[in-house]
Order: C-alpha cells, then structure tokens, then sequence
C-alpha cells in the first residue's frame, strides 16, 4: 500500500515536470481550482452533527487545444482529514479525475472527431436536476448531475446539429459497458434542443442480464439574457430474465426488474438585474422515488444562485427539499481558480 502512495508521489511530479516544460507551447495551459463545500439540514434529521457534510479538494493539471488535437489531464486531490483513511491510517487521496485526448478533422460543411480517454459529461440543461440518461435517478446532485465515462466516442457536427456516437466500459476487460447515442441541435439563437438514448448492450454479451433502455429529450429557450425556461422529460425501461438469479455471470440490473420510470423536471433561470450571475428555480417528479428512497417524495424542488465574486472565485448556493418536499436542506459550495 506504500509503494502505491510513492507511485502517486512520482507520478505527481513528474506531471509537474512535464507541465513546466511544456506549458509555453501555443494551445497548451496548465488548470486547476481549490473547491469547499459545506451542506446542512434546516429540519430535524436526528443529527447532532454542526455540518452534515463538508470537504475541502483541489484540482488541477493541463489542456491542450490545437485544431486538430486536444487533450486534458486533470488530478483530483483531497486533504488527510475528510475521511481518507486506509488501515485505520489517514492519507491524501490522489484521484484520477479526467484524462481524455480528442482527435478532429475539419472537412469544411462536416466536422468529425475521435475522443478517447475518461471524462465527464453533464448532459442536463438544468441547475440541479435532469441527466437520466446517465446517473442512477436515486441520486441528486449539487448545482449538477455528472456522470464519469471510460469510453470512446465518435463526434459529427454538420449545420445545427451535433451527434455523437459512445462506446463505454465498467471494466478492463469490456465484458460490461453500454452504447450512448446524442444528439444537440441549436435551432437559432435561443432555442437548443437535444435527445439521448443509452443501452447496457456489452453486458448481454457475455454475461446473463437484463437490458435497460434510457430515453431522454431536452430543452432550453432563452427569452433574453438570464431569463430562460427549459426541462427534460426521459423513458427508462428494464427487462425481466428468469435466469438472473442463478446464473453465475449474472449483472445485477441498475434498476429492478421488469420496472418503468418516467422522470422530468421544469426550470426557470430568473434575471437579477446583475445582483447574481444566475437564479435558478427548478421542480422534479419521479414516479415511485421511495423505490430508491424510503419514504420519499415524488416531487422535489430547489432554489440555485450563483455568484462570481472577482474574476477568480464563483460562488454556488442551493436551498432544496431532501427526502420529503418539506425537508429543507442547504448546501454552498465555493471554488477559487489558481492557474
């Protein structure tokens, strides 16, 4: 377990080595940010806790944009004290947050482009809500829904429309994985629509399981400057198989068996006259929620402003229903640029 915190240490500096010394190549400029976070409940949760969470991290690496290559690498760090513990010892934890390179071909109408790597992709036109395509819908972010992809990914944008084509994996050896297909079209100025479809296709391969077909579509339409109406509206249906239970490569299903969702959510980003950067105002139904959540609400709602404080730090507040849509709960989340 040493070794591998020194192989962490090496890797780490010889990153910073390699940066250094490329950093002034054109298209080539090092990243990062230090991000805090503190969330609390403003009901009784029977939790004599101060915070009911709180970390502070840091990110940082490089991207580099030419036009015909780009690429990025960026490390994820947390301090000693949030948790990080291995043989009862506490540790900084270095995480691979993303690492992708993204290869293009500009052949005048049509661009195409091969992006491989470890990414992340918040496919929501929302503050706090939407993604189904992606994420489990048990889950509820902070500000965004994101969701980390160890993939291939073929990209065509002709006109208005932008389409990409993913494969993805869960392991080394590409026995379970899924296809993810996009579609984004900018129809003018203030109208942007998109549709998803996502398919755990590689588990079947080999595997005894069932398939689970996510359908998503959005939209977003901006009246004028930060004020704009949009939503998401998606279909995710699983199979049944008789064998799941005894098999012995049997994939347990993300959802259960033989079950159907239909989740959606609307949103209202409100001008402030330059008070805030943005204010969003967003409500979410998911049909039979306490089948992720005991006791659970279908609905939920949540508050979101963001505010940049100077051109180095953005500011992320959020008052939101929990459990219940009488659960208030609110969460702040501040992150300061340094490169």
């Amino acid at each position: 377990m040493k070794n591998s915190f020194r192989y962490a240490a090496i890797f780490t500096l010889s990153f910073g080595l390699f940066t250094g010394a490329i950093a002034g190549e054109e298209g080539f400029k090092l990243t990062g940010n230090v991000q805090t976070q503190a969330s609390k409940a403003l009901y009784d949760n029977d939790s004599d806790n101060n915070l009911d969470g709180f970390w502070f991290r840091s990110n940082f690496g490089g991207k580099y944009t030419s036009d015909n290559f780009d690429g990025q690498v960026t490390i994820r760090m947390y301090g000693l004290k949030f948790g990080n513990t291995i043989d009862e010892k506490s540790y900084d934890k270095f995480q691979a947050d993303t690492y992708w390179g993204n290869y293009k071909w500009d052949l005048g109408d049509n661009k195409i482009n091969l992006k491989l790597g470890h990414w992340k992709t918040d496919w929501s036109v929302a503050g706090n809500f939407g993604s189904y395509v992606d994420p489990n819908i048990a889950t509820r972010g902070f500000l965004a829904r994101d969701y980390s992809h160890d993939a291939f990914e073929l990209g065509w944008a002709t006109g208005p429309s932008t389409f990409n084509a993913m494969l993805a994996t869960n392991d080394s050896k590409f026995n379970t994985g899924y296809i993810r297909l996009e579609e984004n079209l900018k129809l003018g100025k203030p109208f942007e629509i998109g549709a998803a479809y996502r398919v755990n296709a590689i588990d079947v391969i080999t595997n005894t399981a069932v398939l689970t077909h996510r359908a998503a579509v959005k939209a977003s339409f901006t009246v004028m400057p930060s004020l704009r109406v949009y939503g998401e509206a998606a279909m995710i249906v699983t199979g049944t198989n008789d064998d799941l239970a005894t098999a012995p490569n049997a994939i347990k299903p993300e959802y259960a068996e033989d079950t159907n969702y239909f989740p959606f959510f609307v949103g209202l980003e409100i001008p402030t006259a330059g008070l805030l950067n943005n204010l969003f105002v967003e409500m979410e139904y998911i049909g039979d929620r306490e089948d992720f959540k005991e006791d659970a609400d279908n609905m939920a709602w949540t508050v979101a402003a963001v505010k940049k404080i100077g051109d180095k730090t953005k500011a992320q507040f959020s008052v939101y229903s929990e459990n219940e849509i009488k659960d208030v709960a609110m969460a702040l989340r501040i992150t300061t640029t340094i490169q």
